[in-house]
């Protein structure tokens, strides 16, 4: 199951590194794939056994440092 989630703030692969290694730790993450946009939002793409709510994803992303601006399953 596959979920993309917009994220904004990150600018380098320090960035992309702090947010997979957050989402990595919930329940079911097999994969987290950051496109990196310096520029603008960032879409990631989590792929999981599991359906994962966006809170969940949201407060993992904000763990990290940084928000996520808009989802789609």
């Amino acid at each position: 199951m596959n979920t993309v989630v917009n994220i904004s703030g990150m600018t380098c692969g320090h960035c992309v590194a702090s947010v997979t290694e957050e989402l990595q730790e919930l329940d079911g993450v097999e994969n987290v794939a950051v496109e990196l946009n310096k520029a603008g939002l960032s879409p990631t793409t989590i792929t999981s056994k599991q359906p994962l709510s966006e809170t969940e994803i949201s407060e993992a992303v904000a763990e990290a440092g940084y928000v996520v601006v808009s989802n789609e399953a």
